[in-house]
């Protein structure tokens, strides 16, 4: 052994049986199949957001003086400017479908009953916070529509009971949009929400470590499921090849529909037609359909209702064992979401 090496191995009591045992863990054979390993998807997303995003903040000028002109330099004139603003936008919103997908996997799968009840509320606060940078992602271009949609969201957060006020003002920088609401957006998208969800994601993987993956199997074929697989190189090696194709994706993406650039914000010009980006269409329909605050308090609801329905589950199994009330209950809520978006985006307003 030369120096070198053994001034590592001394610093690194690590042997090579020892790095198979810590890395190659068993995976059950069910995660061949890729709609069952979807977390791996907004993981990879994840790191293009945070690459690219570095990328455009170079150029990017948080100011309502100077944030749309830094935009169309981004696009229009920086080398391949345009590109990795459209990776940046793509990246997000196939984030944010996976990150969907990927619950509502979970939650078909009965995987978030105990002991993973924690995980699965890891998850849901992961979904929100996706949810929540995209948002405020779209709110940096200070676009026509991207500046109305922020007051829009303005007033809503201020019919939320009690801390109403307090949501607008913390999300405005003031009461109304004014000259530090645009670094206060770019300070919770570029700082805050990423580093919330790299500290969930760390949380979500321990609990994966220690609960270990459900392991689940098909019915119609036991054996195609049964046993496990190595995760090195194998799980590795599917993950790296679903990166490559996802990489292949998101540049065709990039270069045939490429992000575009509004007209400027006009505070004194509302335009005909406010809507959000696609990932809240369900919501904001649901909001026009109720009145005020039921549908702020509605929403709420259904908010908290995920978030702790692995022990309505519990309870509700308890009570009626011989039924999967849940997977009705998901259905209906897939179909609704589904009536709703479609609605939010057939309708002119």
């Amino acid at each position: 052994m030369n120096p070198v090496s053994r001034w590592l191995r001394e610093r690194l009591p690590l042997s090579g049986d020892t790095l198979r045992e810590l890395t190659n863990e068993p995976v059950p054979n069910h995660l061949k199949r890729w709609w069952y390993c979807l977390g791996g998807t907004p993981a990879y997303l994840f790191v293009v957001q945070i690459a690219t995003g570095i990328l455009l903040a170079v150029y990017y000028e948080p100011s309502s003086r100077t944030a749309y002109q830094s935009i169309r330099y981004i696009t229009e004139e920086a080398s391949f400017g345009w590109y990795i603003r459209s990776l940046h936008k793509w990246a997000a919103t196939l984030m944010i479908a996976t990150v969907v997908l990927h619950q509502m996997r979970v939650f078909f799968t009965g995987a978030y009953r105990a002991p993973r009840e924690l995980n699965w509320m890891v998850g849901m606060g992961l979904l929100v916070l996706t949810l929540l940078t995209g948002f405020t992602g779209y709110s940096l271009a200070f676009e026509q529509l991207s500046y109305w949609g922020a007051t829009v969201a303005a007033n809503i957060s201020l019919g939320v009971p009690v801390v109403g006020e307090f949501l607008r003002d913390m999300l405005l920088a003031g009461e109304v949009y004014n000259e530090r609401t645009l670094p206060r957006f770019f300070i919770l998208h570029a700082a805050v929400l990423p580093v919330g969800m790299v500290g969930l994601i760390a949380v979500h993987i321990a609990l994966i470590r220690l609960y270990g993956v459900t392991e689940l199997q098909d019915e119609d074929d036991p054996a195609s499921t049964a046993g496990h697989f190595n995760f090195f190189p194998d799980h590795l090696l599917t993950e790296v090849v679903l990166g490559l194709s996802l990489m292949i994706l998101l540049t065709t993406l990039a270069i045939v529909f490429p992000a575009e650039i509004g007209p400027p914000a006009d505070p004194l010009s509302t335009p005909e037609v406010i809507k959000p980006e696609w990932f809240f269409y369900a919501t904001f329909r649901w909001l026009k359909i109720f009145p005020g605050q039921m549908a702020i308090l509605s929403t709420g609801l259904i908010v908290f209702l995920m978030f702790v329905w692995p022990f309505i589950d519990a309870r509700m199994r308890r009570a009626w064992p011989a039924t999967e009330i849940s997977m009705g209950v998901g259905v209906v809520a897939v179909l609704t979401i589904i009536a709703l978006t479609v609605w939010e985006a057939v309708v002119a307003h």
